[in-house]
This record gives C-alpha cells, structure tokens and sequence, in this order.
C-alpha cells in the first residue's frame, strides 16, 4: 500500500494541504470488488465515480458552516482485486490494519457489500466492544448464497457471528433470514415503521464504539435508482441525515463504508448523492475538531 501516493484526482480533488497522508485524519479506501454479484453488475464502477463526483462538491458545507476538508482527507488508489470473496476480504483486513494503526479514519467506498466484513475483522481487535449499525433495504442474514458464505446476501450473518448489529431500513427478506431473527430474538427497524422517534431505540442497542455500513438501496429508488438491488420504500434525504448526526452524536463511530452504487450511464445524480453523504458524515464525525480549525 503506497501511502505517498498523491492525485488531484482524489476525494473532493483537493489540493496537497488538504489531502496528503501524514495531515490528513481520514482515508478513503477505494475497492472495486463485486465478485458475488446476484443481480445487476456495475458495482465495481462505484469508487471511481464516487470520487469523481466528489470533485464537484462545494467544500463549505451549508448545515455545518465549515470546509470539512480542513480535516484532512486523504484518497488511496484503488486495491489491486482477488476473485475469491474470501481473500479478498482478509485483503480489506490486512489494508485496514495497517491504517488503523496510524490512528486514521477508515472510508470504504464499495464495491459490494461482502467487503464490510474484512473491515469489522480488522476493527473488532481494536475496539473489543464493537458494533454494527447497517443501512440497508435487505438484512443479508443468508448463512450461504451462490456456494460461498462470503456472498454479499451473507455479510450480516458473518458478521452477526463478530460482534452485535442493528440493522435499519429493511424492506426485503428470505424465509431464512426471518426464521434466523426470530429465533435470536432480533428486530430491525422496518422502513415502513421508521420515524426520527427511533434514535433512543437505535443507540440504546448499539455499544459506545460503532461501525456504520450504508448501503445506498436503504434509500428509496426515487433518489437512488443506481444500486444493484433496488426495493420500494426507502428512507429520505433529510430524515437519513438527521438520524445519522444524533448517532454520531451519541455514539463513538469508528469507521464507515458506503457500499453498493451501481452507476447508471447519463445519470450522475446518485453518484453525486452518495459523494455528498459521505462529505457530510465526515463533517458530522469531525465537527468538534472543525469548530477548532481556523477559517
């Protein structure tokens, strides 16, 4: 991993001040992984048009009054991609490991969503107490799909094996994995019973330390046609907002990942949604610290 490696072309096309490594608190980690597919293929463009469209962004952000960038983000070149889902999330792990030991702040930018688990691997023997807060349409509680355990449709249950989740927004699932929440006692936060009301419920089941993995199909189709697995029903951009900044708020987040954009040809808009959600996230993650930075 070239952890000197600079370009222009990086997350919100900043310049050298604001984007070398050794400055900056947060990495962007690109992975253009979809190798267990099961519907329509595309995510592998996701980083690359993320980070594309994320040159576009006002740097001042309206709701925090700050350039978030002044926080520092520094950009990787996309990681050199494994068929076997296996390798390739310890891949994810061993790249994490490394950075986390640098004390920097994980982006993963999907790719699909297997990768998820290669990133709580590397995170869990940091934070012992760790836990997961998905954003997602489908609760990927399979134990296998398509031959493999490493499946994107299998994330959660992989990773329901690590450390405790809650999971919001969910719209779709098996018989399987209704029958696996039942009989663990769990209950995600369904799309169509989500209101704001719900953050005491979502904190209270979250340890101190947590990981947040989006998946942008938790948003609904109308402002995020571009996934790979779309459902009716999601979530909405103000409301998905609020909820995030009072669990950042509450809450020690560790790390995210945005996974699962599957660009659509002539329709830059949910490239440009899910570069502006991350720009956010990190201005709400890193706002105490903004306060501080001068103009």
């Amino acid at each position: 991993m070239d952890k000197d490696y600079f370009s222009l072309f990086n997350f919100g096309g900043l310049s050298a001040q604001y984007s070398v490594y050794e400055n900056s608190k947060v990495v962007i980690l690109p992975v253009p992984y979809e190798g267990t597919v099961s519907y329509q293929a595309g995510t592998r463009e996701a980083p690359n048009a993320i980070i594309n469209a994320s040159r576009n962004l006002e740097l001042f952000d309206l709701e925090l009054r700050k350039e978030i960038c002044k926080i520092g983000i520094h950009t990787l070149p996309e990681i050199t991609i494994l068929k076997d889902a296996e390798r390739m999330i310890q891949r994810v792990c061993g790249i994490a490991k490394e950075l986390l030991q640098d004390n920097k702040f994980i982006v993963m930018l999907g790719g699909e969503h297997s990768l998820t688990v290669g990133m709580v691997y590397a995170l869990i023997e940091k934070y012992q107490n760790l836990s997961v807060l998905q954003f997602d349409a489908h609760t990927d509680l399979r134990d296998k799909y398509q031959g493999t355990k490493y499946n994107h449709a299998c994330v959660m249950r992989r990773i329901s094996e690590l450390c405790p989740f809650t999971q919001i927004g969910i719209r779709s699932m098996s018989q399987e994995e209704a029958s696996f929440l039942q009989a663990k006692n769990l209950e995600p936060i369904y799309a169509n019973n989500f209101f704001l009301d719900h953050i005491e419920e979502v904190t209270s089941n979250l340890s101190q330390d947590v990981y947040i993995t989006i998946d942008l199909d938790v948003l609904d189709p109308s402002i995020m046609p571009a996934v790979g697995s779309p459902e009716p029903g999601g979530l909405y951009w103000y409301s998905f907002l609020s909820l995030l900044r009072q669990v950042i708020e509450k809450k020690n987040v560790v790390s995210l990942d945005v996974v699962e954009l599957c660009p659509i040809s002539n329709n830059i808009a949910p490239d440009f949604l899910a570069a502006k959600l991350i720009y956010k996230l990190i201005g709400y993650i890193f706002y105490e610290e903004l306060k501080g930075k001068k103009e």
